[in-house]
C-alpha cells in the first residue's frame, strides 16, 4: 500500500508468495543497514518534512500495464550511480512499515520478528531516478504536487506485507531503481520470484524484463514452478510467451503424442532396446492418465499388428515377376519384418494385459481370420524354418497372452469374442504343433499352456459351440492318455454337462 502523508491511495497487493530471507546473499543485509539507520536520519538543514498533497492518489489499478506489444513509455531519465539512501541530495521520503493486517504463516513468525525488527522505516529516494517506476511517476507527476509553497521533500508510506522477506525485497527493488545493471543481481529463480512480484506492483519494467528473462533461462523447483505460473497472468502477452511455453502443452494429446512417441522409440529406433523398454514400461505404469495409456497402446498395437499381417500376407501370396534370387530376398525380407513387429507386438500385448486395457487388443486379435490363414499358409511349407524359425513361438505367444488374460477374467471378453478367438486361432496352433516337429521339444510348454486357454475358453461357451470347437481339440490327444489331462478334464466336464438333467426336462439321461 502506497500513500502520500496522510492521504489514502493504495498500490496493488503484491505477491500473495512469502519467502524466507537470504536468497540473495548480495542484498540481504540492506534492510538491516537501513533499519539501523533510519532513526538517526535528518534532514541536513534541520527543517520539517513536508508531505506530498492530501488530493488521493492514484492506485495501482488506475495506472494499469498494458498487455499490447504496442504499450506507451514514459521516456525516463538515466538512472544515477549513486544517491541511495542519501539524505543529503534525496527529494523523496518513502515510509517502509509492516502492514500488520497481511497474514503470515505461523512459522514465519520468528524469521519476520529477526528480520524486520522495526515496523517502519524511512529511505530518503531521488524523483529522477523514481520516475523509472511508472507507478512513482504518476506520483510525482505535476497534479500531485502541493498546490502553494516550496517543497522540500515529497513524502509516501509504502506498506509491505508481514512475510518473511518482505522488506528486504522491497528494499532491494528500490535499489534496482539506481542501477543499470539489474540482471547482474539476480542470481536466483528464487531471487527473481521475490523481486517480480513487487517490480509489477511499482510498474517498474526494467525490472521486470530482467526477472521474466532470468526465469526463462534457468531451472526451475515444482514449487519455483507454482509461484511462476501464479504470476503469469500479471504479465503481458509477450512476457509470458516463453514461460507458457516451458509449462502448458500446445495441445491436449500432447502427453499421449509423448508417450506414442517414445514407445515407438523404444521398440524401432533405440541401440539399447532392452533397457529403453523398461523405462516406457515404467512410465506407462505410472501414467496418470489410463484411458491416454489405453488409447497410445492401441495405436501402437494397431501399427504393428499392420505391418506383421501384411509382411506375412506378401509372404503368403508372393508377386513372381522378376528374377528367382529377387524373389526369394523380398520373401526373407518379409519373414524378418514379420519377426521383428511380431516381438513388438509382444511386448506391447504385455503392457496392455499389466496395465488391463487389453480388451480392445483381443477384440481385434479375434478378427483375424484373413491373417490367421495366412499363417497357416506360411507354416506348412519349409521356408520359415531357415529364415525365422522363432516366428511361430513368437505369434503363439501373443495369443497365449491374450487368451490366458481372458480365461483369467483380467479381461471381459464377450461371448462372440471368445469363441473367434479360438475358432480362428485354433487351427493356428494346430499346424504349428503338426508341422514343427523340431520345435516341438523347445516350446512344448508354450503348446500345453495355450492349449489349456483354449479349453478353459471353449467352457465358457454355450454347450453348441463348445462341442463344434472340442472336436477340432483331439490334436491335443498323445499317444499316453495321461499326458494331457487338460485334454481329458474339458471332455469330461462338457459331457458332465449334457448329461445332466434339468428340473421338468424328461428328455435328458439320468
Amino acid at each position: 500500500m502506497i500513500h502520500g502523508g496522510n492521504g489514502g491511495g493504495t498500490a496493488g497487493g503484491g505477491s500473495k508468495k512469502r519467502h524466507r530471507v537470504g536468497s540473495n546473499s548480495r542484498l540481504s543485509s540492506t534492510a538491516a543497514a537501513l533499519i539501523d539507520s533510519s532513526s538517526s536520519q535528518q534532514r541536513p538543514d534541520g527543517g520539517t518534512l513536508i508531505e506530498a498533497s492530501h488530493k488521493p492518489l492514484p492506485t495501482s489499478s488506475s495506472i494499469r500495464r498494458s498487455n499490447s506489444r504496442h504499450s506507451i513509455h514514459l521516456p525516463l531519465p538515466s538512472p544515477v550511480s549513486n544517491g541511495f539512501n542519501d539524505p543529503a541530495t534525496a527529494d523523496v521520503v518513502l515510509r517502509l512499515y509492516l502492514d500488520q493486517s497481511s497474514p503470515f504463516d505461523s512459522d514465519d513468525s520468528e524469521t519476520v520478528s529477526a528480520v524486520d525488527s522495526t515496523s517502519e522505516f524511512q529511505i530518503y529516494l531521488h524523483s529522477s531516478v523514481l520516475h523509472r517506476s511508472k507507478y512513482f511517476s504518476a506520483l510525482l507527476s505535476d497534479r500531485w504536487k502541493k498546490d502553494s509553497g516550496e517543497i522540500d521533500y515529497y513524502r509516501f508510506n509504502l506498506a509491505v506485507p508481514s512475510s518473511a522477506g518482505s522488506i528486504n525485497n522491497h528494499v532491494t527493488v528500490l535499489q534496482l531503481l539506481y542501477t543499470n545493471e539489474i540482471s547482474n543481481t539476480i542470481d536466483s529463480a528464487s531471487t527473481a520470484l521475490e523481486l517480480l512480484p513487487i517490480a509489477l506492483e511499482l510498474l517498474f519494467e526494467d525490472c521486470v524484463t530482467a526477472c521474466v528473462r532470468y526465469l526463462e533461462a534457468v531451472p526451475w523447483t515444482e514449487e519455483e514452478e507454482k509461484t511462476v505460473l501464479s504470476l503469469i497472468p500479471l504479465l503481458r502477452d509477450e512476457e509470458s510467451s516463453e514461460l507458457l511455453a516451458r509449462v502448458s502443452p500446445p495441445k491436449s494429446d500432447l502427453s499421449e503424442e509423448m508417450l506414442h512417441g517414445l514407445i515407438l522409440t523404444a521398440i524401432h529406433n533405440h541401440p539399447n532396446m532392452a533397457f529403453a523398454k523398461a523405462f516406457v514400461a515404467k512410465l506407462l505404469r505410472d501414467f496418470s492418465s489410463r484411458e491416454s495409456a489405453r488409447r497410445v497402446l492401441d495405436k501402437s498395437f494397431e501399427t504393428s499388428l499392420k505391418v506383421v499381417k501384411e509382411s506375412l500376407e506378401e509372404y503368403s501370396s508372393p508377386d513372381f515377376r522378376g528374377d528367382h534370387n529377387e524373389t526369394e530376398a523380398i520373401q526373407r525380407l518379409n519373414l524378418h519384418t514379420a519377426m521383428t513387429n511380431g516381438r513388438h507386438l509382444l511386448w506391447l500385448i504385455e503392457r496392455m494385459i499389466e496395465l488391463r486395457v487389453a480388451d480392445t487388443a483381443v477384440k481385434e486379435w479375434s478378427e483375424q481370420a484373413a491373417f490367421t490363414a495366412d499363417l497357416q499358409r506360411a507354416f506348412r511349407d519349409d521356408a520359415w524354418r531357415n529364415i525365422v524359425p522363432g516366428l511361430p513361438a513368437v505369434v503363439l505367444r501373443c495369443t497365449c497372452k491374450l487368451a490366458n488374460a481372458v480365461a483369467a477374467g483380467v479381461i471381459l471378453a464377450s461371448r462372440q469374442v471368445r469363441m473367434k478367438l479360438v475358432k480362428d486361432w485354433l487351427p493356428v496352433l494346430i499346424v504349428c504343433k503338426d508341422n514343427g516337429t523340431p520345435m516341438l521339444t523347445n516350446h512344448k510348454s508354450l503348446y500345453l499352456e495355450l492349449e489349456e486357454r483354449f479349453l478353459k475358453i471353449i467352457l465358457t461357451l454355450p454347450m453348441s459351440d463348445a462341442q463344434e470347437l472340442l472336436q477340432q481339440c483331439l490334436s491335443f490327444s498323445t499317444r499316453n492318455v495321461e499326458d494331457c489331462p487338460h485334454l481329458v478334464s474339458a471332455f469330461t466336464t462338457w459331457f458332465r454337462r449334457a448329461n445332466r438333467q434339468l428340473p421338468g426336462d424328461q428328455n435328458q439321461l439320468p
